[in-house]
């Protein structure tokens, strides 16, 4: 709460803050710190998690769209390829591509007619079918309507087979068998047949569509093996690889089944009330808006809602992080994915089933892994110019010896085949995206929802974070924080009679003192007789046969009970920036009671934190200087700015960009918007913050833990050390086997076995953010 400044006369303008504003306030509409308190209630508590809105995975401008699930889109590789034989065709604007799904939606011209969009569509996905890929049509109305991936079990057989025969045409030749043998020929064919026919199917399409990919690699470093005579390594090398993309593939569904495991927090069933009050299990799609939902102890709530009967303690660490079980009663929002604890509660629903708080954390997941990284679009244009630059390397091998100098084609050919396979670039392009995904999904389950692997990764940079100070270090709504006698009766006895009037009427201030009463464990009120609100001073009423009134300074003044104790503790607790009130009778001063909006418990603790790590701590403010002053020293932030409008915390994030290069701003109002979109990193409260202040932020902590900014910024700072470790042995490993390659050290399959190993060792170190402690 705003307390006075300090030169303001206490006999002229204390007021009880029942009647008048603030005296301090700035003079501004926007500013949310100008504010009395934020209102207490659902309207507060449920904005921001009912509000938690990612941006669409696709921009919904109006035009056309096909959506497709493609179950061979498991890499870039595939997204490489689409995108080139996509984004050519007329009447073609975008593509948006979802690995973690395997989506890909196709966005046409907005001028298009409905039979154009067919055919358009139909080209497309004849387009996909020719690159080898089986697109499945999905509607906008059944989202899962695609059936999933086929088991596999049929790949794993061919492959164990091609295994034992390529295991078997190597151990033929080591005892002795000719290579050019027909029996070792037939196995090898055989072994190729059995598990290598995709790998060279997918490298024709490659090579009839002029692209350089994994697929062209190893169907060259096959036929050039086998064209050389080396049959049995040619046998080794298809196995290895499709290995590799068996294992691949599985490691990148574990990181996808992170991100799905999400939404399948959120039970099928629902037990919704019918219209006779009997209670019936229905699938918890079908819950209209309004319906009457029960949950059970040890059931999980079904869909975002109020409750209406019941008390109980849910986990909602899927939700917002919070380890500790939150006690619920009548009036508060519920989670869909929360775990009811211990009553039986029944809720109305507030929203659809596709539009839940659990769903929406889900979609800025999803929408987060497909904004490209700083890494990633680096990574992504080194591989463009790394892998033709290897395959000429590869190619000049080949010519030169033997051209140049007469040396003998064969050896140099291997060596150059050797070198086609170190041209792959799949363990460094896999490298970035995993590991994005998995600290965007380790953060999702603390709580933290990240927009984009961009934030993610320009966490670690930043050197000073702003910070708001209602709703964002302090709870932005006033609690009582003193009860002083001034005479015979004692605290409680005058805290119970405060109350009792306060009942009466439902200002904020009024609110702190009976929710401060009941949290005093005092009883029941007593009843009030003759209630009365005064207007600019207070309130007044007769509790028994004594009349008492609670109001300001004027109040206290015009009754002839003011005395130097009670200007005493009036000027001691408004030098704490509290509001203080007086409670009296019509002879004497019985009491002074002080309200203030009290700083967050764990604002100290993030603050701190915070400086450990080197970064420097702003607070900005639209509040009076001195009540500013005193919460910031509370907290312990760095510098205090206050009094300020919104155009001042832009302004001010602005100065500190230039100061220190990247700067966080955290808020939570209207007013914080601007400053929000100055900042490098935007981070939202997501309980109290506005709308607005959750569409601008790039980072959103969903339980208002102020102690979840230090997190994001160590997770940050680990993704990146992961991101370099990733680079780095995906860079090193091709270097040692280039190497080995040009000194006739390296086979083919060992080529492939190392390639096998750097993809493997990059999925696995990139998947350890999944196991990250965040908070």
């Amino acid at each position: 709460m705003r307390g006075h400044a300090p030169d303001q006369p206490h006999c002229h303008d204390h007021g009880h803050r029942h009647d008048h504003a603030h005296s301090a306030q700035r003079p501004h509409s926007l500013d949310h710190d100008a504010a009395p308190v934020r209102s207490h209630g659902r309207a507060a508590c449920c904005a921001g998690a009912a509000s938690v809105a990612p941006p669409a995975p696709v921009p919904d401008t109006g035009a056309p769209q096909a959506r497709f699930r493609i179950d061979q889109m498991d890499c870039p590789t595939e997204e490489r390829l689409i995108r080139d034989q996509l984004e050519r065709r007329p009447g073609v604007d975008a593509l948006y591509f979802n690995l973690l799904k395997r989506e890909l939606t196709v966005v046409f011209d907005k001028r298009a007619s409905v039979s154009d969009v067919n055919r358009q569509s139909e080209a497309a996905a004849e387009t996909l079918r020719k690159l080898g890929m089986t697109p499945v049509p999905l509607s906008d109305d059944a989202p899962g309507a695609a059936p999933p991936p086929p088991s596999g079990k049929g790949d794993v057989a061919r492959l164990a087979a091609g295994g034992m025969l390529a295991a078997a045409s190597e151990a033929a030749v080591w005892s002795g068998v000719p290579e050019h043998s027909p029996w070792i020929g037939a196995i090898v064919v055989a072994a190729i047949l059995a598990c290598g026919l995709p790998t060279l199917k997918k490298g024709w399409i490659a090579l009839r569509h002029f692209t350089l990919n994994i697929h062209f690699l190893m169907s060259l470093a096959v036929i050039g093996a086998m064209f050389i005579g080396q049959w049995p390594e040619a046998a080794m090398v298809i196995v290895l690889f499709a290995l590799s993309e068996k294992l691949e593939a599985a490691s990148l569904t574990r990181a996808r089944r992170a991100v799905e495991a999400l939404m399948r927090l959120a039970p099928d069933q629902a037990s919704v009330e019918r219209p006779d009050g009997s209670w019936a299990d229905v699938p918890a799609a079908s819950l209209a808006v309004g319906s009457r939902v029960r949950a059970r102890p040890g059931e999980r709530i079904a869909i975002d809602g109020i409750i209406e009967q019941g008390n109980s303690a849910l986990n909602q660490a899927s939700i917002t992080g919070e380890s500790v079980p939150v006690d619920k009663s009548v009036g508060d929002e519920v989670y869909a994915g929360s775990i009811n604890e211990s009553g039986l509660i029944v809720y109305r629903t507030s929203v659809a089933p596709g539009d839940t708080t659990l769903a929406r954390i889900v979609r800025i997941v999803e929408t987060a892994q497909q904004q490209r990284s700083p890494t990633q679009r680096f990574v992504d244009k080194f591989s463009r110019v790394y892998t033709p630059v290897v395959v000429l390397c590869a190619l000049l091998v080949a010519l030169v010896p033997p051209l140049a100098f007469g040396l003998a084609w064969s050896p140099w050919i291997y060596k150059a085949l050797v070198m086609l396979v170190i041209a792959c670039p799949c363990a460094l392009v896999i490298s970035t995206p995993v590991t994005v995904v998995s600290g965007l999904t380790a953060a999702a389950r603390a709580g933290i929802l990240i927009k984009g692997g961009a934030f993610l990764e320009s966490g670690r940079l930043i050197r000073a974070v702003a910070l708001d100070k209602t709703g964002t270090l302090t709870r932005g709504e006033p609690r009582l924080t003193d009860v002083v006698p001034l005479g015979e009766p004692s605290r409680d006895a005058v805290l119970t009679l405060a109350a009792a009037l306060d009942a009466q009427t439902t200002h904020p201030i009024a609110r702190a003192v009976v929710e401060g009463h009941a949290q005093s464990g005092l009883g029941p009120l007593p009843s009030v007789t003759d209630f009365e609100a005064l207007a600019g001073r207070g309130v007044k009423g007769r509790v028994g046969q004594t009349l008492y009134y609670l109001g300001n300074h004027r109040l206290i003044e015009s009754l002839g009970v003011c005395n130097a104790t009670v200007e005493a503790e009036l000027t001691r607790l408004e030098a704490q920036a509290r509001t203080a009130i007086v409670l009296a009778s019509e002879t004497q001063a019985l009491a002074v009671l002080a309200v203030a909006d009290t700083l967050r418990e764990e604002s100290r603790e993030a603050i701190a934190r915070l400086a450990k790590m080197g970064v420097r701590t702003v607070m900005l403010t639209g509040d009076n200087r001195a009540t500013a002053q005193v919460i910031g020293e509370q907290a312990g932030v760095t510098d205090v700015h206050a009094e300020m409008l919104p155009e001042d915390k832009w302004q001010a994030v602005s100065s500190l960009r230039k100061q220190y290069d990247h700067v966080g701003m955290v808020g939570d109002g209207i007013n914080d918007a601007p400053a929000l979109a100055a900042a490098d990193v935007g981070f939202a409260m997501g309980v109290t913050g506005t709308d607005s202040a959750l569409e601008t932020a790039d980072v959103t902590l969903m339980d208002d833990d102020l102690r979840k900014l230090p997190a994001f910024l160590a997770l940050s700072r680990r993704s990146a050390t992961v991101l370099k470790q990733n680079i780095a042995v995906a860079l090193a490993i091709k270097a040692v086997f280039f190497g080995l390659a040009v000194v006739g050290m390296a086979s083919l399959w060992m080529a492939v076995f190392a390639d096998v190993g750097a993809s493997l060792l990059v999925i696995a170190n990139g998947m350890r953010l999944l196991r990250t402690k965040v908070v």
